[in-house]
């Protein structure tokens, strides 16, 4: 009887030891999991979900994410209206829940799906834009041209449209010093 209850007893040491090693190892990959994901990995994790972004320059943004590209993401406010926010502007992000997103091994494509090439869209577009930079400056008019670090923007009122006798000039305006972009919808519709 006594060596059943001895075995019982070590049986028992040994499962809570064993319970305590696989806890720790848990608790040990779960920190090495979090450590190895960025900001788009835990802000993908929330696709689909109300957010409010606190950024650098713009203040605050807030709308449901619709997307996260490789250094932006696009938010869509209660009125349908996009906005593009530059990852490296965003100071805060409220609204996550516990979800996050297995981070990301980007891709040779998806790498190239950049902000300058969400810029390029815009341009494509001919859509009037806001822009706000990261020091608060608030720009307006149409984008015409992507460069490799700058944009040209065709400054114009925004209720009219991009034509030689409205704008008002031309200005390039370097793609790592904005924040968010924000199309302008005109009173021409």
């Amino acid at each position: 009887m006594r060596w059943q209850q001895l075995f019982a007893d070590l049986q028992a040491q040994f499962e809570a030891e064993e319970g305590a090693i696989e806890q720790a190892e848990s608790a040990s990959r779960t920190r090495a999991e979090v450590g190895a994901s960025g900001l788009a990995d835990r802000l993908r994790g929330a696709e689909g979900f109300p957010l409010v972004l606190g950024c650098r320059g713009a203040g605050t943004v807030a709308g449901v994410l619709v997307e996260v590209g490789a250094d932006w993401l696009l938010v869509e406010d209660d009125g349908g209206r996009p906005t593009l926010v530059a990852l490296a502007a965003v100071r805060s992000a409220a609204g996550l829940g516990r979800r996050t997103a297995a981070p990301e091994l980007i891709g040779e494509v998806r790498g190239r799906l950049d902000l300058r090439r969400a810029l390029r869209g815009l341009a494509r577009d001919r859509s009037a834009v806001q822009i706000v930079l990261d020091d608060g400056s608030v720009l307006g008019g149409t984008l015409d041209r992507v460069g490799a670090d700058y944009v040209e923007l065709a400054e114009h009122p925004a209720d009219l449209p991009r034509r030689s006798e409205a704008v008002q000039g031309v200005r390039a305006v370097v793609i790592a010093g904005i924040a968010v972009v924000r199309t302008v919808t005109s009173g021409l519709d």
